[in-house]
């Protein structure tokens, strides 16, 4: 028995999407009747179910046939971009760590040492160099400590596929890349507005990983979670805990109280709360429960959904 990605109900006979790789009940197996972000791919979506075929499609140098060519070498069940489709939280989970270990070991070793001018210049994005635009995004890769990629790495691989599932891989990726730059941005401006003299900086992915959580919240805010791997709770308890602490520490002690981005948090939550009540305008919902690793992936000759 399995449950409907939709509306959560119970089905004995699941169907799954070909398109997304969601599981449907029979009201909601069509694409159409769950939402699904696989149909963004067509160029007409009323025309997918039509029998008849139109000029383009039979002639071989139209529109059609170079579109198809294209999706096909880049994306399809054979092309190299087919790897990524509903795998880019693991892509990004990849990146994190290995990025980490460039970070930790390789650069301080090969070229310069941790917390050096050039270091901070590569990994960190601060208040004083924000014009280094690349560490806007390095930074979202680059962590302060195991503890801090390990946290960021377990949410994300719990959290990051179900999200990934529902908005399509490209729409994911511009959703955690865009939130972990604005958080970070967020974070560093503050800091030069309310301080005279401006230190420090911005590392790590929570800001992207915050945003996750509002999407998830706003779509399920009563889907369960186990706190700490031990306590069960509604995500919306979890999320308000979460923001009621960054808040609370924020005003009582400032927004880098204990070498924390508070602010970042705060944004990228913020950022996917909007995302997510956009989404639910739509018709969108996340499944009744977690699953582990996310379910299904993509890849060359399996068609899980949109990149």
């Amino acid at each position: 028995m399995a449950t409907c990605d939709q509306c959560g109900r119970h089905e004995n006979l699941p169907y799954n999407c070909r398109h997304c790789g969601g599981t449907y009940c029979s009201d909601h197996r069509l694409p159409e009747n769950h939402h699904c972000p696989g149909l963004e791919n067509w160029d007409d979506p009323k025309g997918i179910f039509a029998s008849d075929f139109d000029d383009s499609v039979r002639n071989e140098g139209g529109r059609s046939q170079a579109v198809f060519d294209r999706v096909n070498v880049n994306t399809g069940t054979g092309g190299f971009l087919g790897y990524f489709r509903n795998n880019m939280t693991f892509v990004f989970l990849g990146l994190m760590w290995v990025w980490f270990i460039i970070e930790i070991a390789i650069f301080p070793l090969l070229v310069a040492p941790q917390n050096s001018p050039l270091w901070r210049a590569v990994f960190v994005l601060t208040p004083q160099h924000p014009e280094y635009v690349w560490t806007w995004v390095t930074s979202i890769f680059s962590h302060g400590g195991f503890t801090h990629i390990a946290i960021n790495s377990i949410v994300l691989y719990f959290f990051g596929p179900i999200v990934e599932r529902r908005v399509g891989s490209m729409k994911f990726t511009a959703l955690f890349l865009g939130a972990g730059m604005v958080a970070g941005l967020s974070q560093i401006g503050a800091t030069i507005l309310t301080t005279s003299a401006a230190t420090g900086g911005v590392v790590g992915a929570s800001g992207a990983i915050a945003a996750l959580m509002g999407v998830l919240t706003v779509l399920n805010p009563n889907l369960r979670i186990y706190l700490y791997f031990i306590i069960p709770m509604p995500l919306w308890a979890a999320t308000a805990l979460f923001a009621g602490y960054s808040v609370l520490v924020s005003a009582s002690f400032g927004i880098g109280a204990g070498g924390v981005a508070q602010l970042a948090h705060l944004s990228g939550l913020g950022i996917g709360l909007l995302y997510g009540y956009l989404l639910k305008q739509r018709g969108e919902r996340a499944p009744e429960q977690l699953q582990f690793g996310g379910g299904g992936r993509g890849g060359p000759g399996r068609r899980r959904g949109p990149f």
